[in-house]
């Protein structure tokens, strides 16, 4: 809910008048304005101490906000010893009230406390968080606009009142963000002088008080627990500081705090609330996760334009519409400085017309789009992403206490020169260099401890082993994912070993320990390689399963060609991949008969897998001598059974067409008893499915060849109209595939038609024009050097001598 701005020392529920005591300063947790006033206020009244809503725990973390090396936005996080995923975060930018507190209590050697319900408390009360980062009750603490706890459950979770809308309503508004700007973030840094420093403070918390006894509590259920706990510490420090005390607070607790309620009545609400042992740290935070209103954000959805409006020491829009300039100058959109001028302009214009003290974000955003980007949303998109919410990711200094898995993650990422950023951003890595190499196991590494800052991108251009693309973005509650990941060990490379060999024991699925495997080699894990391998060989023993068998050997092929880029030792995977390959080819031809159109298409893609898993396997140097011709036994039974289904004997067929297996004009034959008057269309039409379909290169292969073209056409032709209808869908996806320039040759090809038998004068007997009678060996050997020119090889002596 929408917090309010601050309260002043005394303040008290319902109509009672107000007293003497402490400083009560309630606030918005994320409000520029709020952040002012409260530096003004603590400047006006020099407390004795200052008092913050949050967890105790994080005392002996504060003299750290003043570390040079400190950058906000930072949080403090907050996880259970025993149940690490059970985490909280509170997140601080720099125009927090809550962190211009602390940094002006440390700056002026006043001593700051957290007095807010404890972690170990709070952490307790909630379930631990989903699987996705975010989601769930870890949210429940980080603190939003009103209250320091988000709701966690909405089911569980009374409605309860925003005051600022309430407030806003009254006022005559119909958007409490605007009447909220209005009243306390347009309000200029003159205007929190000494003598007014407190004002904002006093109203607001008649304000809150008033809105309390009209509506009740309202709150978060656990608002009252957590109130009669900052009472307590309230008490506490007056006895020891006396009345001098400011509390920076969310403005809805300020009529609690100031409540006359006893001590034992306090201490009532908080017995018997349940513990978990509890760790602390600051970790970087960011904008971006701040202008989220789920997960573990804050809900701010300006963030960047929050941190302008606070950082700017005077002419905020004059300086807010030069960074947007300078934005679209970056991005080589012309804007000139009379752009900015008549944008200055136009913004206060629709503020006076719009009876705002100030323009703001509404006004500036209108002024951009008619003025810099000619009413273009585009533009204005990119200004929204980069500047209203920005991309700035905090810092915390080295002396912060962290487990020491991410100790080791820090030391490795300074290392290799991988620093957390906020952006996205794509990253190369050739794997013959010595630090990519190194880069690519740390990233692989982190992904197996489920830790995603990097995700694997398709390269640019570039099929080959040595070469991975990684797309790499920070994001907050990944140090959450590290403290999970701590308890399998205390380093990257342990704590990978240690989960690799508990997943490889734990997994009942071949494909699931061949998966494991690659990830292995990948991550440069060698001490695990023996605990996956003897879980992959027992798997793999007792697995009759031909469509697991094929589902797991392209995994172990491509293992193998990594443990050959990476200098891994890969002979006994070598071991296993040709036993799983040697049963495969024998009991792949009866596992082919007797399959829907469904487990045909997918025993095909498996084929595929096999065929360039064994290729893999014979390049290489393994156990398999002899496999290629097997598997091409293999494939010619695939090919020549009836009872098989169509797209596997046409995949089969074709298959050993390209391995130069089958000639020709053998291929026109399988291909003419595929498409003969006897087959149904719809079989003579999943054949062509796997002969030509896909992304195999069938298209090219017809242009070039014209006998499959032409009894691919009179096939087509010849297909009775009733049962057309029944084969259009599948030739329609066959021939879809294929790229434009070939479907277009393909079509002129088929609208010229056979050549008339008496019109060839070129001795041939080829059918369809723009077809030459056959290789020709001369001019495919004039390619072959330049071949060699832009493979960098020079021709072998025999060719160089042809």
């Amino acid at each position: 809910m929408s917090g309010g701005q601050a309260t002043p020392s005394s303040a008290t529920t319902g109509a009672a008048p107000a007293v003497a005591g402490p400083l009560l300063l309630g606030v918005r947790h994320h409000g520029p304005g709020s952040a002012r006033a409260v530096r003004a206020a603590l400047d006006a009244a020099r407390p004795a101490a200052v008092l913050i809503e949050g967890p105790p725990e994080g005392d002996a973390l504060l003299p750290l906000a003043a570390d040079p090396q400190m950058r906000p936005p930072v949080a403090l996080l907050a996880h259970a010893v025993d149940d690490p995923g059970r985490a909280a975060f509170w997140p601080l930018a720099e125009f927090s009230p809550e962190w211009v507190a602390i940094r002006w209590a440390l700056g002026h050697g006043v001593p700051v406390r957290f007095i807010d319900l404890p972690a170990t408390h709070s952490l307790a009360l909630k379930e631990p968080h989903g699987d996705q980062p975010g989601e769930g009750p870890g949210e429940a603490t980080a603190p939003a606009p009103e209250t320091s706890e988000a709701p966690e459950d909405e089911a569980t979770v009374t409605p309860h009142v925003d005051p600022i809308r309430v407030l806003a309503e009254t006022a005559g508004y119909d958007d409490p963000e605007r009447w909220w700007e209005d009243v306390v973030e347009h309000r200029s840094p003159a205007a929190d002088a000494t003598a007014d420093a407190l004002a904002p403070f006093t109203a607001l918390a008649e304000a809150m008080a008033a809105l309390r006894e009209a509506y009740g509590d309202g709150g978060h259920p656990r608002d009252a627990v957590r109130e009669a706990y900052m009472r307590i510490q309230l008490r506490t420090a007056r006895k020891e500081f006396g009345d001098g005390v400011a509390v920076v607070c969310g403005a809805w607790h300020v009529p609690a705090l100031a409540a006359r309620t006893t001590l034992a009545a306090d201490r009532a609400l908080l017995k018997g609330l349940p513990k978990v042992k509890a760790e602390m740290t600051w970790v970087p935070w960011t904008h971006r996760r701040l202008a989220r209103h789920s997960g573990y954000g804050a809900g701010i959805d300006s963030p960047g334009w929050y941190g302008h409006l606070f950082g700017a020491a005077d002419r905020p829009i004059e300086r807010w519409m030069t960074k947007v300039a300078g934005l679209l100058r970056e991005e080589d959109r012309f804007v000139s400085t009379a752009h900015v001028i008549e944008a200055v302009r136009l913004a206060e214009t629709l503020a006076a017309m719009r009876g705002r003290p100030l323009a703001g974000l509404s006004e500036t955003t209108d002024a951009v789009r008619a003025v810099m980007c000619e009413g273009s949303d585009v533009p204005l998109a990119l200004i929204q992403d980069r500047l209203v919410v920005g991309e700035t990711l905090g810092e915390v200094p080295d002396s912060a206490p962290a487990v020491p898995l991410q100790r080791d993650l820090t030391r490795s990422q300074r290392t290799l020169r991988l620093k957390p950023e906020a952006l996205e951003r794509e990253l190369d890595l050739d794997l013959r260099k010595e630090t990519d190499a190194a880069r690519s196991r740390l990233l692989h590494r982190l992904r197996l401890l489920g830790i995603g800052w990097g995700e694997p991108a398709e390269g640019r251009g570039s099929t080959g082993t040595f070469r991975e693309s990684w797309r790499l973005r920070w994001e907050p509650e990944l140090p959450v994912r590290v403290a999970e990941a701590g308890v399998w060990g205390t380093t990257v490379a342990t704590a990978a070993t240690a989960k690799a060999e508990s997943q490889a024991l734990a997994a009942t699925a071949l494909s699931e320990v061949t998966s494991l495997a690659e990830h292995c080699l990948l991550a440069g894990l060698p001490e695990a390689l023996p605990v996956v391998m003897k879980a992959l060989a027992d798997r793999a023993a007792l697995d009759a399963d031909v469509g697991h068998l094929a589902d797991a050997l392209p995994a172990l092929a491509r293992s193998l060609r990594y443990g050959d880029v990476r200098s891994t030792d890969t002979a006994a995977l070598a071991e296993v991949a040709a036993g799983l390959a040697e049963r495969i080819c024998v009991g792949l031809p009866p596992a082919c008969t007797g399959l829907d159109a469904d487990g045909a298409e997918a025993l095909r893609r498996q084929v595929d897998g096999v065929h360039g898993a064994i290729g893999l396997l014979v390049a290489g140097a393994t156990p398999a001598e002899g496999l290629r011709d097997r598997w091409g036994a293999v494939l010619r039974k695939l090919a020549g059974r009836d009872t098989v289904a169509g797209i596997i004997r046409g995949r089969a067929t074709r298959l050993l067409l390209d391995e130069g297996r089958l000639t020709e004009d053998e291929a026109a034959r399988l291909m003419g008893l595929a498409l003969s008057p006897g087959t149904p269309p719809a079989d003579a039409a999943a054949w062509i499915e796997g002969f030509v379909g896909g992304a195999s290169g069938g298209g090219m292969l017809l242009v070039h060849d014209e006998r499959l073209l032409s009894l691919v056409d009179a096939w087509l032709t010849g297909v009775p109209a009733d049962t057309f209808t029944d084969v259009l869908p599948l030739l329609r996806r066959t021939f879809s595939a294929y790229e434009p320039g070939v479907r277009r040759t393909l079509g002129e090809l088929v609208r010229r038609g056979p050549v008339p038998e008496g019109a060839r004068n070129d001795g041939t007997d080829h059918a369809y024009p723009g077809f030459g009678p056959g290789l020709d060996t001369d001019r495919a050997d004039a390619v072959e050097p330049v071949l060699h020119l832009l493979l960098g090889r020079a021709p072998a002596p025999a060719e160089a001598t042809a």
